[in-house]
């Protein structure tokens, strides 16, 4: 089983243009957007992670609904909410 994650987009790497600055809950961190197309996603833009890669770019619903499917499932995972 593939777990995605959303986080939202916060900044392009302009040395990079593949990767960017991204807000999984709360945590900033370095995202690859090779797998999309060019230009597809940018700053304010809710994307699917997997593994450091972003999988496609998600519509604000559909991120808020995993977000919360996440969080229900967190506690049978052992994983504290936030």
């Amino acid at each position: 089983m593939c777990l995605g994650i959303p986080g939202k987009i916060v900044a392009m790497d302009p040395s990079h243009p593949d990767l960017a600055r991204v807000d999984v809950s709360g945590v900033e961190r370095a995202i690859n957007l090779g797998m999309l197309d060019p230009g597809e996603a940018g700053p304010g833009d809710w994307i699917l992670i997997h593994l450091g890669f972003a999988l496609q770019k998600m519509e604000p619903e559909e991120a808020r609904d995993a977000l919360v499917a996440l969080d229900d499932i967190g506690p049978q995972l052992g994983v504290p909410s936030a």
